[in-house]
């Protein structure tokens, strides 16, 4: 068995990123959403990584996944924050109320 290549990690990062834009876009849940932003975001992390390992970048590529696995923590509870407020006041979490906002 050889070794897996730079070409292998990018499709796994692309078949990531594009579930996550699909679940975005079709998703009417909240929770839904948030689950395709955490895909996109993942599937961003797996690019990286596999950069920062094939190319010249050294750690620079898994220090910026770090850091985006920090800021998907921070997106994650603010967003599940407001769901949750939004539940309290709708009863629901579907996005398509969420016009409602509007001030």
């Amino acid at each position: 068995m050889g070794e897996v290549g730079l070409n292998a990690y990018l499709t796994v990062g692309a078949v990531l990123f594009v579930c996550g834009v699909v679940c975005m876009a079709t998703k009417r849940n909240g929770i839904g959403v948030l689950m395709g932003v955490e895909l996109v975001l993942n599937g961003a992390n797996v690019n990286f990584v596999a950069f920062s390992r094939f190319t010249s970048l050294g750690l620079d590529g898994q220090t910026i996944a770090l850091f985006v696995i920090v800021l998907a923590a921070a997106e994650a509870a603010v967003a599940l924050a407001i769901a949750l407020n939004f539940y309290n006041n709708h009863l629901t979490i579907d996005v398509d109320r969420g016009n409602e906002l509007q001030g």
